[in-house]
Order: C-alpha cells, then sequence, then structure tokens
C-alpha cells in the first residue's frame, strides 16, 4: 500500500481505532499515572497505542512505529508510523472532550500522510501532500482572514513556562485578536485546518504531536512551521497559521520569515 490516497485511508482507520478505544475509557474515573518527565498517562493511552500497534503490525509488518507511549520499534526502517494515543491527556482525565489522537507516516522528516481523530466531538481530518485535507470526508479549508483585530488565536499554555520571551510575544499578538483563547492541543489546530481559527502556537511539540498536524494544515491551505520559521513537523514547537497571516504573525512572534 503506497499510493498516497490509500496511506491516508489507513492512517484515518488506524486514529479510529486507536481513539475509539480510548473513547471507551473517557470519563470513566480510570486512575492517573506519572511518566518519568512528569506528563500523566492512564490505561487509555496505553491501550490506544497498543490497538493502533496491532493493526499496523498486521498491514504494514516492514515499517517502524514511534509511538508516545511504547517508544520505537524498528528503527532502521525506510517509512515510521508516528502515535500520538491521546494528544490532550490532562484533558482528556478532566472530562473534557477536546483531545484527539494522532498519526503519522513519514520518510525521514516528510511526511506521506496524517490524520487527527477527535472521537468526543465525532470530528476527523485526514490530509496527504497533493491530495487536500478532508474534514468528515469534506474539504477542509482554512479561513482568508488577513486582519489580526478579526482573528481568533489559540495556544496550548499562554504562559510559556520554557520559553518565557515567546510568551511576551504571544501575549502582545493575542491582546491585538479579536478573540484569544487556550483551546491547546490538536483542537487548535482542528480549528485552524477548518477555519474556526486564524492562529494556534505551541512552544513544545513532540515529533507524536506534530507529524500529522503539518500535512493537515498545509493541506487545508495553511502555513505549519516551528518558531524558526522552518516548515518541519520535527522543530519541537510549533506555529500554524491560515496563509492569509502566516507573516505577521510570524513576523510578531519573532520567527524567521517562512520561506
Amino acid at each position: 500500500m503506497t499510493d498516497s490516497g490509500n496511506l491516508m485511508q489507513a492512517a484515518a482507520e488506524v486514529a479510529r481505532i486507536a481513539g475509539d478505544a480510548a473513547l471507551a475509557f473517557f470519563r470513566g474515573g480510570i486512575a492517573v499515572d506519572t511518566k518519568s518527565d512528569g506528563s500523566p498517562v492512564t490505561v487509555a493511552d496505553r491501550t490506544a497505542e497498543s490497538r493502533a500497534r496491532e493493526w499496523l503490525e498486521a498491514r504494514f509488518p516492514q515499517d517502524g512505529i514511534l509511538g508516545e507511549e511504547f517508544g520505537e520499534t524498528r528503527p532502521g526502517a525506510k517509512r515510521r508510523w508516528i502515535l500520538d494515543p491521546i494528544d490532550g491527556t490532562k484533558t482528556f482525565i478532566r472530562g473534557v472532550p477536546l483531545w484527539g489522537t494522532l498519526v503519522a507516516l513519514a520518510e525521514g522528516e516528510r511526511i506521506l500522510a496524517g490524520a487527527a481523530y477527535f472521537p468526543a466531538v465525532s470530528e476527523l481530518l485526514v490530509a496527504a501532500p497533493g491530495r487536500g485535507c478532508f474534514w468528515n470526508d469534506q474539504r477542509a479549508a482554512v479561513s482568508t482572514q488577513a486582519e489580526l483585530s478579526q482573528a481568533v488565536v489559540l495556544s496550548t499554555d499562554e504562559r510559556f513556562p520554557v520559553y518565557p520571551e515567546r510568551g511576551a510575544a504571544w501575549r502582545a499578538l493575542a491582546r491585538d485578536a479579536a478573540v484569544d483563547r487556550t483551546w491547546g492541543d490538536c483542537y487548535g489546530y482542528l480549528l485552524v485546518a477548518t477555519g474556526r481559527a486564524e492562529v494556534m502556537v505551541d512552544e513544545l511539540l513532540s515529533p507524536w504531536d506534530g507529524a500529522a498536524l503539518q500535512p493537515i494544515i498545509e493541506e487545508a491551505g495553511g502555513v505549519f512551521t516551528d518558531w524558526t520559521g522552518r516548515r518541519t513537523a520535527f522543530g519541537g514547537n510549533g506555529i500554524a497559521t491560515n496563509a492569509a497571516m502566516a507573516r505577521v504573525v510570524r513576523e510578531r512572534l519573532g520567527a524567521v520569515e517562512t520561506r
């Protein structure tokens, strides 16, 4: 299965399988453990990733797999599936529905397909380079809003605890926007890709966070970069915008001009 259309279907199927497995635990009062990095994890995260891995091992046995909960399998493989079974675990464990399951297939740093599934709100995004981005089977498109004063801008954590200088730039930009919210994690990127927000930023993104999001934003007509303006899902952070506001937002945030 190498055609990009088929890979999109596979990414969407894996995301649905993992997301529905997580949804079975949602608002179920499950125990929460703490990982070595201080972040929370639950049986829902682990079960969802296990289901995704089982499906992929049966159908793509030559591909590698990189997942947030169980690490990397076949690191020397030409392609690898990148999994985040629950993006927004802190949201999930508090019973808030703005969490999602992220799946991408990459060859090096080139993303071949990506999917983001939001089981609690019944929304699915899937994209591949040159194939477009689809939102519940309809073509997705970013907004055409070009004025910051009319824009909705989003972040996962407006405190920016790791990079306070970026936080200062963000807050200055947010003060000039029409709406500033922390509808964060992958949900914010869903809103940008579907034209319901113009800007979404994260000061920290792991590969399993960003890999699915880059093709989704780009194929919806937007711009996805790291905080240096580099077009990559592996920069450790992210800025997603519609095309109309890409330049001004990155200038305001101190990011290098996008190419």
